[in-house]
């Protein structure tokens, strides 16, 4: 998606016939589930489906040729590799202009292999790049809380609590506080969620610096060449030859 200008309701002219526009976002919406690259693109123009307008439009077609040009990639998933989870959240803090809610993403990694991944807007306006990262921390955290006991009930058991990688400096710093902040009575639920998960060994969160946070590819448009860089860091990859 271009990084420039911004998508909105109000962007171009409403189009008569808003089928085929709502017919490609949703053909968008399945084939995510294996190019999660074109996460944030998809969950962008999914919000104008019930007033696409031809700048919509025009979007849409840049994912179209955006995959024939990438036919060959996708997810390469190595056997070899060490059954620890670990995952990357990311956050576009009041990045959306219209209604200033902010968009969070996160990107779940068994060893080396991406294995689930988000990018939504969140429910409400966050008031602090704080608040918005700790609520993302809070479903990334209930994301791999599932796939633990999903793995559990196969058998497989993990060595060391996973880390959750977060690039906001005072969201890691709350994480790690034995201490409940009054100004924090907002997200309570959240806090004492993740507190307790930490508090009992079954979660880490580490800080990561925000050039080595790969769920940035899927919170907000970003300039050609720290797309591509990010898409072979996230685990998208072209097929050898068969």
């Amino acid at each position: 998606m271009a990084s420039s200008p911004k998508l909105t309701l109000t962007s171009g002219h409403i189009l008569s016939d808003p089928t085929p526009y709502r017919k490609l976002v949703g053909s968008f919406q399945y084939l995510a589930f294996t190019r999660l690259a074109i996460a944030y693109a998809v969950n962008r123009l999914s919000q104008f489906m019930h007033r696409p307008t031809d700048a919509h439009w025009q979007a849409a077609n840049r994912i179209l040729r955006y995959l024939a040009g990438t036919p060959t990639h996708g997810l390469f998933l190595s056997a070899k590799t060490p059954l620890s989870l670990h995952a990357f959240f990311d956050v576009d803090w009041a990045g959306d202009s219209h209604d200033y809610v902010s968009t969070n993403a996160y990107i779940v990694y068994l060893g080396s292999n991406p294995i689930s991944w988000s990018a939504k807007k969140q429910n409400g306006v966050a008031r602090s790049s704080t608040e918005a990262e700790y609520r993302s921390v809070a479903n990334t955290a209930s994301e791999i809380r599932w796939i633990c006991n999903l793995l559990s009930e196969l058998g497989i058991r993990q060595t060391a609590p996973p880390v959750i990688y977060c690039d906001n400096v005072g969201a890691t710093f709350l994480c790690a506080n034995p201490a409940f902040h009054s100004r924090m009575k907002y997200i309570v639920i959240d806090y004492h969620f993740i507190r307790g998960q930490v508090q009992n060994g079954l979660l880490r969160v580490a800080h990561v610096h925000t050039t080595d946070q790969l769920a940035d590819a899927l919170t907000k448009p970003l300039g050609r060449q720290r797309f591509l860089e990010l898409r072979h860091k996230i685990g998208v990859t072209k097929a050898p030859p068969s």
